[in-house]
């Protein structure tokens, strides 16, 4: 009678302990801290950890599971704590930050009138993408008000490239005023022009 072997049952998960997650942060494996940055995304109270370890984190990989956590935590709290990373002098940092914010439902929404108002001007270039994610009025509002007293002309170029793909009609008129306050900057009068153009034909085709 031949033997018959009894089938294998899969290893039972084991979720890891909060103080588990949170030491897995911060170990020396490489694999360890992108275990544990998944983990954390179902823990509300790992937000300022995972924060933490980003300023720190020079794998690219377990990086990206922190910034995900971060955003499937999903607190008013967990998004805010990316906010500062737009600051960062590390462009890893800076550019996961964004990503992050833009797959945020609610962050565009909440954050972007801070963001476009912010006195550092590279947090100012970088929150213009976030209004990529908002609806077609919402984007145009929150542009429109940013060019209508932004001084520097490299935000003005970032928000009119924005409103060239997300611009409604609404935005007219404060294209042609910012058209005429830097009528001096050729660069800036052309991405204008084009943006104008495409909202337009956007405008005439609906």
């Amino acid at each position: 009678m031949p033997l018959v072997r009894k089938p294998t049952l899969p290893a039972e998960h084991r979720n890891p302990a909060p103080a588990e997650v949170l030491a897995g942060l911060v170990s020396a494996s490489c694999d360890e801290r992108w275990a544990a940055a998944r983990a954390a995304g179902g823990l509300p109270e790992a937000a300022a950890a995972l924060a933490a370890a980003l300023l720190h984190e020079s794998d690219a990989h377990v990086r990206e599971a922190m910034f995900t956590s971060l955003v499937r935590i999903g607190t008013r709290d967990s998004v805010a704590r990316v906010l500062p990373m737009l600051r960062s002098h590390d462009s890893a940092l800076r550019t996961g930050a964004l990503d992050a914010l833009r797959s945020s439902p609610s962050a565009a929404h909440e954050f972007l009138p801070q963001l476009l108002s912010d006195p550092d001007v590279d947090v100012r270039i970088l929150s213009c993408e976030l209004a990529r994610s908002l609806p077609t009025e919402e984007a145009s509002r929150s542009l429109c008000a940013l060019l209508a007293h932004e001084p520097e002309i490299n935000v003005c170029a970032a928000a009119i490239e924005v409103l060239a793909e997300v611009g409604d009609q609404a935005a007219l008129p404060t294209l042609a005023r910012c058209a005429q306050r830097f009528s001096q900057v050729p660069f800036l009068e052309f991405a204008i022009r084009l943006a104008t153009n495409r909202i337009t034909a956007a405008g005439n085709r609906g």
